[in-house]
């Protein structure tokens, strides 16, 4: 090996790549008039850019296109470790039952571009586009609900059971999710704004802060430690992460061996495709351990800073969006363009008018705050909520900015089901048709749940 060998330099070309990427891109949002207006974010635009030079020959055998698949994987996985390590919102105002609501209706948004996106990719099949996949329409609430992580990790999974460039269209989706949020949501606060029903406000200097804890703590690791404390913070990540890998390997190899072709096929693509998600479970223990060594005494310092974990987490994100939007091939879409502009035109027209209906009925007195914030999170990211947000309710005073993160819980625990079937379905047709059945009951149950006031103030 010598330094001069592109091997060597490799990672730092594509890290670089990204990072100057976001660097035009935030200047460009910050001169840029209308784009500046139309809220897109830093991290979308940087990626646009990488995409865009890659129809240059010369550039575009720069970007190394597994890299930038791989890196959004694991960007996905230590993005929510470090969001679960923080020490977690606080609010003295929750109301339990509303966030349960918010929980159900973030399901329910899933359940209905599942189904919508499934009735789309099934009937596309055996009509005009014979050699799509079946199971596509799935991609839609993964792209738009989840964001680009879990829209490449299922088309990743969708690719191994036929789904020919299943990752870039996947990728596309969650593109196209975040113009959807940010666009639809941009057009439709200014017609609201012209028709007198709402007002842009701006923040409050003194008040308009969104970090959730100091930067620094009394009871902290002083900052003359001999290790840095970002470091530190970096360390705990790592550590969760790793240890995240063994676990998932260790289930891995037993679903091999003793679990058959079940094993194979349905459990070990879950287990990878659910880092994340194993990861925020062990983070929040690592967590709790570290709270316990504290108060035993057995650690003097909180290590855990939830300013930098914020920054960490911020960081991956932006990470995972630039290079997932990277990694899309304009090649491999060729013949799917049609169908990805069919399936993701349907998917904003239901979200729209689900959210819509959903939250002016559950938030009464905020409702257009909670639809903003909502339809931001699903066709974007949670960030894009609350870019959304902040343009009615800068200072968060309603609680719709702390329903979107305390509803997390709920809605892992409500939308399991669907996540579960998503291998199951891309088996085969009958899989995709019985998941589909099984959706859209989830969906009638869920709002029979979510409208129970309603429905039984109509049956008096």
């Amino acid at each position: 090996m010598n330094f001069w060998d592109y091997d060597v330099w490799s990672l730092i070309v594509q890290l670089s790549i990204i990072l100057v990427a976001i660097l035009i891109g935030n200047s460009i949002r910050r001169k840029v008039k209308f784009i500046r207006n139309s809220l897109l974010p830093t991290s979308f635009l940087a990626g646009t850019i990488i995409f865009i030079f890659k129809f240059i020959p010369q550039f575009s055998s720069f970007i190394d296109t597994r890299f930038m698949e791989t890196l959004t994987y694991h960007a996905l996985g230590l993005g929510f470790v470090a969001l679960s390590l923080k020490s977690g919102v606080k609010s003295k105002d929750t109301n339990k039952l509303v966030v349960m609501d918010t929980g159900l209706i973030t399901v329910n948004t899933y359940l209905i571009q599942a189904i919508i996106g499934l009735i789309l990719s099934i009937t596309m099949v055996y009509t005009i586009f014979p050699d799509f996949y079946v199971t596509a329409g799935l991609i839609l609430p993964m792209g738009f609900g989840q964001g680009t992580g879990q829209a490449l990790n299922f088309g990743k999974i969708y690719e191994g059971m036929g789904f020919t460039n299943g990752s870039s269209f996947g990728l596309s989706v969650a593109a196209i999710g975040f113009l959807v949020g940010c666009l639809v949501g941009v057009v439709y606060l200014n017609i609201l704004r012209k028709n007198g029903k709402l007002k842009l406000q701006e923040a409050r200097k003194e008040v308009a802060n969104d970090l959730n804890s100091d930067i620094y703590a009394p009871d902290e690791a002083p900052l003359t430690e001999s290790v840095d404390k970002l470091t530190m913070q970096l360390g705990f990540i790592f550590a969760v992460y790793i240890f995240t890998f063994l676990v998932i390997l260790g289930l891995s190899y037993v679903s091999e061996n003793y679990l058959g072709t079940f094993g194979v096929n349905t459990l070990k693509p879950l287990f990878w495709g659910f880092n994340f998600l194993f990861g925020s479970i062990f983070a929040i223990c690592t967590k709790k351990i570290v709270q316990g060594l504290r108060k035993a005494k057995i650690m003097n310092h909180a290590y855990i800073n939830d300013y930098m974990m914020n920054r960490l987490s911020g960081f991956f994100f932006d990470i995972m969006i630039v290079a997932g939007i990277a990694a899309i091939d304009w090649q491999d879409l060729k013949g799917y363009l049609w169908p990805l502009l069919i399936i993701c035109t349907a998917g904003t027209v239901v979200t729209f008018a689900y959210l819509y209906y959903a939250c002016k009925r559950k938030y009464k007195s905020y409702g257009y705050e909670a639809f903003f914030s909502m339809f931001g999170m699903l066709t974007g990211t949670a960030s894009t909520g609350m870019i959304l947000l902040r343009e009615i309710d800068p200072n968060y005073e309603t609680p719709a900015a702390d329903n979107l993160v305390l509803q997390q819980l709920p809605a892992i625990l409500f939308g399991a089901p669907l996540l579960l079937l998503m291998t199951f379905a891309g088996q085969s047709v009958t899989n995709t048709l019985i998941a589909l059945g099984v959706f859209a009951l989830m969906f009638i149950i869920y709002n029979v749940i979510l409208l129970r006031r309603h429905i039984f103030k109509c049956k008096r």
